[in-house]
């Protein structure tokens, strides 16, 4: 872990190189997010990178949700899914799900991402398969931009999450 007081010393480029995969496979956020240092607090270091998200274009929030995996399809076999997507899925059993549960959260996923053309985003180290299950059969009925700020909002806890993981506070 590192301290606050080191990330704000960090080189623009060490930062990215630490913090790029904060928010699954987007540098970018982690490269904004650096222009706003020194950071007096872990919570403004966070709001730093959900506010890089928040200004961004929406296409490129569309591209981050799009570059979060589908809950429990790709597990063992997707080579781009990052340790800390396994790593948080697995914490919510979806890499130990009984045939029907696979059956139905592949039929839930495809649901959703033929709906929104986007994969489900929820932020798993919050929830149980049970909640998985009923939060992606409830937010089906939402419409569009209403999924893409709850696909953003989860990732942003998602991704405070991962920078307590990295950042003493």
């Amino acid at each position: 872990m590192m301290r606050l007081q080191d990330v704000n010393t960090l080189s623009p480029q060490q930062f990215i190189e630490t913090f790029g995969g904060i928010y699954e496979h987007s540098p970018w956020v982690a490269e904004a997010a650096a222009k706003q240092r020194p950071f007096a607090s872990m919570q403004q270091m966070k709001h730093a990178f959900s506010q890089a998200v928040q200004q961004a274009p929406e296409s490129q929030k569309l591209a981050l949700v799009r570059a979060h995996p589908e809950l429990g399809h790709r597990m063992g076999i997707d080579p781009d899914l990052s340790a800390e997507s396994t790593q948080e899925q697995g914490s919510a059993g979806l890499d130990r799900l009984s045939p029907a549960e696979y059956r139905q959260l592949r039929d839930l996923n495809d649901a959703y991402q033929k709906k929104f053309g986007m994969p489900f985003v929820i932020c798993v180290r919050q929830a149980t398969k049970a909640v998985i299950l009923e939060a992606m059969e409830q937010r089906l009925t939402s419409s569009f931009t209403e999924e893409l700020a709850e696909a953003l909002k989860q990732i942003d806890a998602i991704a405070a999450l991962r920078l307590q993981d990295k950042v003493q506070a």
